[in-house]
């Protein structure tokens, strides 16, 4: 049976490269995972220790996804040379309390219309969730670049080499997830 993987794109935007590149992972990777894309980021609020009693209901459900997940594949655009404030305040609610990303399997993949391809935000984002005790996957990693240009205007990935990668990071993830198990 297919490992079940939460997938978390670190953007707001409806339509952002992330959550079309966790669409074709989701196409992609079908025989290797099952891979579900979490749409509620934005009604976490911004984390606040004085807050976390009773847990506010976009953090429980958040927290639940996580929990019921065998892995999580975070894909991450770059603002500023690092991740997003609102993958960054997630990450900090879901180490607090209960924390679910406790040696949980995650995989980090990014896009970016720039041609750095997230690598920033990806370092960023492991070195955070590698504090939370998340184990996060080292290799393969995937930088995205030029994201506007491999993907069609209806939001399908057409880039033979991104596809590639998308497939090496799912086997490689549903090994990681197996051997951690």
């Amino acid at each position: 049976m297919s490992p079940n993987v939460l997938g978390v794109a670190g953007s707001l935007r409806h339509d952002s490269w992330n959550r079309r590149l966790l669409g074709a992972l989701a196409e992609l990777a079908a025989d290797d995972l099952r891979l579900t894309v979490y749409d509620g980021l934005e009604q976490i609020p911004l984390f606040n220790e004085d807050a976390e009693e009773p847990t506010p209901p976009g953090v429980r459900q958040l927290r639940e996804a996580v929990r019921g997940a065998d892995g999580l594949v975070i894909a991450t655009p770059e603002y500023n040379q690092s991740m997003p404030g609102v993958l960054k305040n997630a990450i900090d609610w879901l180490s607090r309390t209960e924390p679910v990303l406790e040696a949980k399997p995650v995989a980090v993949i990014g896009a970016t219309v720039g041609n750095w391809g997230t690598r920033l935000a990806q370092a960023a984002v492991r070195q955070t969730l590698t504090a939370t005790g998340a184990l996060v996957m080292p290799q393969p990693m995937l930088f995205v670049a030029r994201a506007n240009e491999r993907f069609d205007p209806s939001g399908r990935l057409h880039d033979a080499e991104v596809s590639s990668g998308l497939r090496k990071v799912a086997q490689a993830f549903r090994q990681w997830m197996v051997a951690r198990r």
